[in-house]
């Protein structure tokens, strides 16, 4: 099961299934589509797993295992490549709070947000080379940008499986934090990036021209929200 919570702006995704440490199955792919859809307008959106075992511990081989054909592989690594693009491409913020291990497709789950923040006690790594396969839905590509071409060879062609301290010291991990003030932590880190102009840093990191970027920054400059608080700026200074 997927879930969608919508708290003023922000959109919690859950993946729940705890039979199988929330690893993700075609149904799973089918309820993630339209939690998206349902998610769209937000201004920050976390994507989680349920508990504090798992975020996602890679495709439900049980499910998958069904799949047997050169075509069927390759729908399915498509059909899922494509969430994440769409995770990677959402308009706002997105944030990948790791609850609990991330391991094979979970990892690449992880790496198609903006900003992954860790429990001190998980576990991350790209380790389908122990099934003889390869990440297939984007995460290669998205670890070689986090820690470049050579270390990603390294971690994923190994499938060495990292702590949170040292997936954070490789530039995997943006933010650890312990696992009593995990859940506090994340939320807080959320609802701290639910405005607009996190929206439109977001898309000017993505590479936009010098012209996008002063274009963006001059709507934001004359939107009724910057003038509301630099009038509370300025009353305050009087």
């Amino acid at each position: 099961m997927v879930e969608l919570e919508l708290d003023d702006g922000l959109a919690i995704v859950t993946i729940d299934r705890p039979h199988a440490r929330n690893a993700i199955a075609p149904e799973t792919m089918d309820q993630l589509e339209k939690v998206l859809d349902s998610a769209e307008g937000a201004q920050a959106l976390v994507i989680r797993g349920a508990g504090d075992r798992a975020f996602v511990s890679g495709g439900d081989l049980k499910e998958l295992s069904r799949l047997r054909t050169l075509e069927q592989a390759a729908d399915m690594a498509r059909r899922m490549r494509s969430i994440c693009d769409r995770l990677g491409e959402f308009p706002a913020p997105v944030i990948a709070a790791l609850n609990g291990h991330a391991l094979g497709g979970g990892a690449e789950v992880a790496v198609a947000a903006d900003i992954r923040v860790a429990a001190d006690d998980i576990k991350i790594g790209f380790n389908q080379v122990s099934l003889a396969i390869m990440p297939a839905w984007g995460g290669a590509e998205r670890l070689a940008a986090l820690v470049g071409r050579g270390r990603a060879l390294m971690l994923a062609g190994s499938g060495t499986i990292l702590g949170a301290e040292e997936a954070q010291r490789v530039g995997l991990v943006d933010k650890v934090l312990p696992r009593e003030s995990f859940d506090e932590g994340w939320r807080t880190l959320a609802r701290s990036l639910t405005n607009s102009p996190a929206g439109e840093i977001k898309r000017i990191l993505k590479g936009a021209t010098p012209a996008e970027a002063v274009d963006a920054f001059a709507r934001l400059w004359v939107a009724d929200e910057h003038w509301e608080a630099a009038d509370k700026v300025l009353r305050r200074s009087k």
